[in-house]
């Protein structure tokens, strides 16, 4: 006697199919998205990826509001930058909860420069145009400095930045002093309770301090 074969239910099959589609859309956003922050030219023409201890790489970009913004344009000032993109949930949840706007917020109160950076591929589906980047930071009351486009990835390849919100902090001086995660909290229950690392960095830094925690894995 053969055995019977159990039919799924409808619920199954529409879990699975969601559960598909989950992991096709995280496997898209990254097959163009990391070529886009990633080196894409031979080793011998690659720049050297920026490392905390030396010089942040120097960088001139378009706001989404038209200017030009360049790191030159802050010296003497503690810059945090941010990576961004619109379709990220780690983007999404930060913002979303308020996190990320209050932690820049502080940034600017305490006389830092906080920069969001996006570096998606024009032709990926989540790259969003200047109008509807600032419709969606008005939105979740986004208060960086400037919102900068790096369409060809150049800036990202240099910065080595895999994720969004791959974060890095420079010192008045120009020097990176930290890199890596936005906050301690990767599993992301409750960012508005996170340690939020780029903070602490320029904290510790003011003080006079070494950066306890100066590289961190960054998540996204």
């Amino acid at each position: 006697m053969k055995q019977a074969v159990p039919v799924p239910t409808a619920s199954a099959v529409t879990g699975s199919v969601l559960h598909a589609r989950r992991w096709l859309r995280a496997l898209l956003l990254a097959a163009v998205l990391l070529p886009a922050l990633l080196p894409a030219l031979p080793a011998s023409a690659q720049p050297s990826l920026a490392r905390v201890g030396d010089p942040a790489p120097a960088f001139t970009l378009k706001s989404i509001d038209g200017r030009t913004v360049s790191l030159s344009d802050f010296q003497g000032k503690y810059v945090v930058l941010e990576w961004w993109n619109s379709d990220c949930y780690a983007i999404n949840t930060h913002y979303g909860a308020g996190a990320m706007p209050a932690a820049q917020r502080r940034a600017r109160s305490d006389g830092a420069v906080w920069l969001s950076i996006d570096s998606t591929h024009p032709a990926h589906p989540s790259h969003v145009d200047a109008k509807r980047a600032a419709g969606m930071l008005r939105q979740w009351k986004g208060a960086q400095h400037a919102m900068l486009q790096d369409p060809s990835g150049s800036t990202g390849r240099a910065y080595g930045a895999m994720v969004t919100p791959h974060t890095y902090v420079i010192d008045p001086g120009g020097t990176l002093i930290y890199a890596g995660a936005i906050d301690d909290q990767r599993q992301m229950r409750d960012v508005r309770k996170a340690n939020n690392l780029a903070l602490a960095a320029i904290q510790e830094s003011r003080a006079g301090k070494p950066v306890s925690r100066p590289l961190t894995q960054a998540y996204g």
